[in-house]
C-alpha cells in the first residue's frame, strides 16, 4: 500500500473535494483556490506518487497512481463524505478520469482542468527529454525564470514565490530543483501519450480547455468524442488562458466545483 502525503483545507464537516495536482506539482498548490475561492468546503489534496512528500519509488503507471488514490480514499476520506467531487489539473485530470472509471461509487462528479492525455508521442518524448536535460538549476532565480517560461508567465507573483518556498529543494553540487522524482516525471509523460479515456457514462463533468496551449493538451478528437459519446455528461468551457488553469481562472474553477455539489 502506498500512503500518500496530503494537505487539507477548510471545515472537515463541509462537503469534501478531492484535488489532484498536475505533473511536477504537489497538493499545496491547491491552497489559493481552496482558501480564497472554496473556504466553506473541505478540500483534500494528496501529493501523487513520485511528487512532493509522498513516496517516490515506482511503478509510476496510471494504474499505480489510481490504485494509490483509491486506497487514499478508503483510508483517509470519511466514508460519510462519499461520493466526492474530484478536481484534477493536467496529469491529475487524466488520473481523475481513470479514478472515476474505476471507482464510480466514490466519485459523484469531475472538474477537469486542461487534462493531459492522448498527447502526441513525439511531443511527449521531446518534452520529457528536455526536462531531464534541464532538471535542476544553479539557484532559485534560475528556477523562477524557468517557471515563467513554462506556462507560468501570467501566474501571480505571490503564487510563484509560494511555489519556490514550498517546492524547491537543494540538489547535489550546490544546485536546486523541484521536490519531484525525475524518473517518475519522465514516466508520466509516456503515460500521457496513451489513448485518452472518456469519463464514465452518466458522470457529470466540467471540462475546462486552456485556449493558449499549443499544441493543445485537450485535443480536438477528444472534444469530438465527448460531444458524440458523452454529450449529456460533459460540459465544455474554453478558457482564454495558459495551462495553469487553477491559478489563472480560479473563479471558473470554483464555479465548476460548486455546480457539481
Amino acid at each position: 500500500m502506498t500512503e500518500l502525503h496530503h494537505v487539507e483545507f477548510g471545515d472537515h464537516r463541509a462537503p469534501t473535494v478531492l484535488a489532484l495536482h498536475g505533473l511536477t506539482g504537489h497538493g499545496t498548490r491547491w491552497a489559493p483556490l481552496a482558501t480564497e475561492q472554496l473556504p466553506d468546503l473541505h478540500v483534500v489534496a494528496p501529493d501523487l506518487i513520485g511528487h512532493g512528500r509522498s513516496p517516490w519509488p515506482g511503478p509510476w503507471a496510471i494504474e499505480n497512481h489510481v490504485r494509490a488514490l483509491s486506497e487514499f480514499i478508503d483510508t483517509v476520506i470519511d466514508p460519510s463524505a462519499l461520493p466526492l467531487v474530484v478536481i484534477g489539473h493536467s496529469f491529475g485530470g487524466a488520473l481523475a478520469i481513470h479514478l472515476a472509471n474505476q471507482r464510480p461509487d466514490a466519485v459523484r462528479g469531475l472538474v477537469l482542468l486542461d487534462p493531459a492525455q492522448g498527447l502526441d508521442p513525439e511531443f511527449t518524448l521531446s518534452v520529457a527529454t528536455d526536462s531531464l536535460d534541464h532538471w535542476d538549476y544553479p539557484d532559485a532565480d534560475a528556477a523562477r525564470t524557468a517557471k515563467r517560461a513554462e506556462g507560468w508567465a501570467a501566474v501571480p507573483d505571490a503564487i510563484l514565490e509560494a511555489e519556490i518556498t514550498e517546492h524547491l529543494v537543494a540538489r547535489p553540487h550546490g544546485r536546486v530543483g523541484w521536490r519531484v522524482s525525475a524518473p517518475a516525471a519522465a514516466a508520466a509523460w509516456g503515460e500521457m501519450s496513451r489513448p485518452p479515456a472518456l469519463v464514465p457514462r452518466g458522470m457529470p463533468t466540467h471540462l475546462v480547455v486552456a485556449g493558449r496551449v499549443d499544441p493543445p493538451f485537450v485535443r480536438p478528437a477528444y472534444l469530438a468524442a465527448c460531444a458524440s459519446e458523452r454529450a449529456d455528461d460533459v460540459h465544455v468551457v474554453h478558457a482564454d488562458c495558459d495551462h495553469m488553469v487553477p491559478f489563472l481562472e480560479p473563479d471558473l474553477c470554483a464555479r465548476s466545483v460548486r455546480a457539481l455539489l
